[in-house]
């Protein structure tokens, strides 16, 4: 059995075991971050196995993991987002030959704990939020232009927040008098925007969370993603998906049903199971989480989801 990593990785080993790693497959690990799922996948390949991976971040791009893991002649790393896994994979000529996909779809913890990354709350750094820095508008920027409307409509959306009325309010009122560019200067005035607090939760959390969706298109992003998987897949080809709130776990459930069920109607009876067209994928088993133990060593696992399916 695969070594767990020391730095544990979120549904490390329920990842690995829905893959089915076949020794000479060729592999797609959608999210490096740090490389945990990624030397998991490398663990069980023989000497003809692949494994391609991606990440828009460039600071995961460029860390120590990655450099170590380039050493291996298996292993490709390209810096790119879920929307151009099909042109990376295509470049390759591996199209239609994956062996199995794995998308990771949270944000990693060294963009939670970098202050600099602007992605938390509770320390001080630019308000950034983007994954890929080099590319589209910041969270300041984007604050700074978006209609109140909008941005009400943004907060509800993608965050849940039940006072986003006030808070579009409140940030829309504060540019006008200075821009909002320090991601504590955001948090305080959320908090002071609320009317309460709920137990146990930062009022800034869902705030936070929906604006990073909206800078980095996460939603687009991972829908075409997962449309460019079908194609990318070989058949037998497993999809393997891990999401963390309920935005993206629904996306990811309904692609897995659309793609799962019957897809035309013959229009006569009686009704053949040969007249049916099938969709492209067969859902494998019921959603899968976290077990205790793991939620133990790793809080930030509670919220995560993975789901499976297998090209037909």
């Amino acid at each position: 059995m695969t070594e767990m990593p020391a730095h544990q990785t979120v549904l490390y080993a329920e990842a690995l075991e829905q893959l089915a790693i076949k020794p000479d497959g060729t592999y797609l690990d959608c999210t490096f971050g740090r490389g945990g799922h990624s030397r998991g996948i490398l663990a069980g390949l023989d000497e003809s196995g692949r494994l391609l991976a991606l990440d828009r971040d460039a600071d995961a791009i460029a860390s120590p993991e990655a450099e170590k893991l380039r050493q291996d002649p298996r292993f490709e790393l390209h810096h790119a987002s879920f929307a151009e896994l099909a042109a990376v994979v295509g470049r390759k000529g591996y199209a239609g030959k994956i062996d199995g996909i794995l998308m990771d779809l949270g944000v990693s913890s060294p963009q939670l704990d970098i202050a600099e990354r602007g992605f938390s709350f509770l320390r001080d750094g630019p308000l950034d939020m983007r994954m890929d820095t080099g590319r589209g508008m910041s969270a300041a920027d984007y604050l700074a232009r978006v209609e109140e409307n909008e941005l009400v409509r943004i907060l509800f959306e993608y965050g849940d927040e039940r006072f986003a009325k006030r808070i579009a309010r409140a940030i829309v009122s504060q540019r006008q008098q200075a821009p909002i560019t320090t991601t504590l200067a955001l948090a305080r005035l959320i908090e002071h925007s609320v009317p309460f607090r709920d137990k146990h939760k930062h009022p800034a959390t869902r705030s936070f969370q929906a604006i990073r969706i909206e800078v980095n298109q996460e939603l687009e992003q991972i829908k075409a993603g997962l449309q460019q998987a079908l194609d990318t897949l070989a058949p037998g080809g497993r999809l393997v998906v891990i999401s963390f709130h309920s935005l993206e776990d629904r996306i990811v459930k309904r692609f897995i049903r659309d793609q799962s069920g019957a897809k035309t109607d013959p229009g006569k009876l009686p009704v053949r199971e040969q007249d049916i067209e099938q969709g492209q994928l067969r859902k494998i088993g019921k959603s899968i989480r976290a077990q205790a133990q793991e939620l133990r060593n790793n809080p930030r696992a509670r919220s995560a989801v993975m789901r499976v399916a297998e090209k037909r």
